[in-house]
């Protein structure tokens, strides 16, 4: 990574002096161009209704979090803190403990709503972690919707559609609010979008690694929108030395929420449907010149040049999804999946095409516990009763290992 300059940016944040710093490790951002986009905006004045597990109050988010609401029966420290990761990709302030340099989010001059529910990892089967989930899930988007954030960003869901959830997603959208949420990490190939992220009226994300294709075990299908990067992100985080390399299309959720956050604060007249727009329509597309796939959606977010050059952001009350779904239909699921396709990465010569991945190295891998499950099965011995506590336990686990 070339050095870096010491350069004081909108909203008060200065980025590192030298490229020996936690910012040099994170590719995220070095990809994304965010010193650039800093010297426009650094998502000042916009918030972020951050639906995830518990959100500690590191130094890196200092200033940067609003009083939040727990929707999980757990006690506080009782609750995974994945959340804390989240909410510092996106609004990180760069200062550790003691002033100390530390890891930026994308849009590090954004707030940050927190708002925990449940992962539903106590349930005793799939569908009673999925009812936790979307029992949480529904009043977090209401309160979120009735609050100052413009953004809901939704970290992770669950396998099964549910009314409440649809209930408030449509309250949300009638209150003007952009929800971003995660496809999901599976442990099996090919997997389908959860809930809410193929619920309509919410952006399904997915994540791409550093070799510009899809990660995988991520959600799979068209209702599959935008991707970020989900493959070693370096974030400031609970406990250890405070610093993690996460991945996953959580953490891509709150990358693709971050990019809404800059790109509104510098249009704060503009509407949900046309920050989207432009957030389609300046995506880097697949290699392959297809508008849009079931792996990485319309493409990879490049908010750096839809602040340059954000084009027409079109009708104001007209949602831009599904327009671009009914003149791209997708292949039927029916048909072989190809391999992950390669998106445009982030620079100005880059077609701005809708549509694209990025990639990860990482392919999540199965738990024990999922070969164990395919060997009941396949034996032919008690599959439902002895397969489907293990095949849980697989489930939880890969939710454990998501940012």
């Amino acid at each position: 990574m070339p050095g870096v300059l010491a350069l004081l940016m909108v909203g008060g944040v200065a980025a590192p002096a030298h490229a020996d710093t936690v910012f040099s490790q994170q590719w995220h951002l070095d990809e994304m161009k965010a010193q650039e986009m800093w010297r426009t905006s650094t998502g000042k004045g916009v918030t972020v209704a951050l639906i995830d597990t518990r959100v500690r109050e590191v130094p890196e988010l200092a200033g940067r979090l609003l009083p939040g609401k727990n929707f999980a029966r757990a006690a506080p420290m009782e609750q995974n803190e994945y959340g804390t990761t989240a909410a510092s990709v996106i609004a990180g302030n760069g200062k550790g403990p003691d002033g100390q340099e530390s890891a930026y989010g994308l849009a590090p001059g954004a707030k940050v709503l927190p708002l925990v529910i449940p992962e539903g990892q106590d349930a005793d089967n799939a569908a009673e972690q999925d009812k936790a989930i979307n029992t949480g899930m529904a009043p977090a988007i209401r309160y979120a919707a009735d609050s100052e954030a413009k953004i809901i960003s939704v970290s992770f869901g669950a396998s099964e559609d549910d009314q409440p959830v649809r209930d408030a997603v449509k309250y949300a959208r009638s209150k003007g609010k952009l929800i971003f949420a995660a496809v999901g990490d599976s442990s099996i190939d090919d997997p389908l979008v959860e809930y809410p992220a193929a619920t309509p009226g919410v952006v399904g994300v997915t994540g791409i690694g550093k070799n510009l294709h899809a990660i995988k075990k991520a959600g799979v299908g068209i209702t599959v929108d935008l991707s970020a990067p989900g493959e070693d992100v370096i974030s400031a985080c609970a406990g250890g030395t405070g610093l993690c390399k996460s991945g996953g299309t959580g953490v891509a959720t709150a990358l693709v929420s971050a990019s809404a956050a800059l790109i509104w604060a510098e249009h704060p007249t503009w509407t949900a449907n046309q920050v989207l727009r432009v957030m389609v329509n300046t995506a880097g597309g697949p290699t392959s010149g297809a508008v849009r796939n079931d792996y990485i959606g319309y493409g990879v977010v490049r908010p750096r040049i839809a602040l340059k050059t954000p084009g027409d952001p079109g009708a104001a009350d007209r949602d831009p999804i599904p327009d671009y779904r009914t003149a791209s239909p997708t292949p039927p699921q029916s048909s072989p999946s190809p391999s992950p396709p390669k998106a445009h990465p982030d620079n100005a010569s880059a077609a701005p095409a809708p549509g694209s991945p990025m990639s990860s190295a990482t392919d999540g891998g199965h738990s024990g516990a999922f070969w164990a499950a395919l060997v009941v099965c396949a034996v032919g011995v008690l599959c439902v009763v002895a397969a489907g506590p293990l095949l849980l336990a697989d489930r939880c686990r890969m939710r454990l290992s998501r940012p």
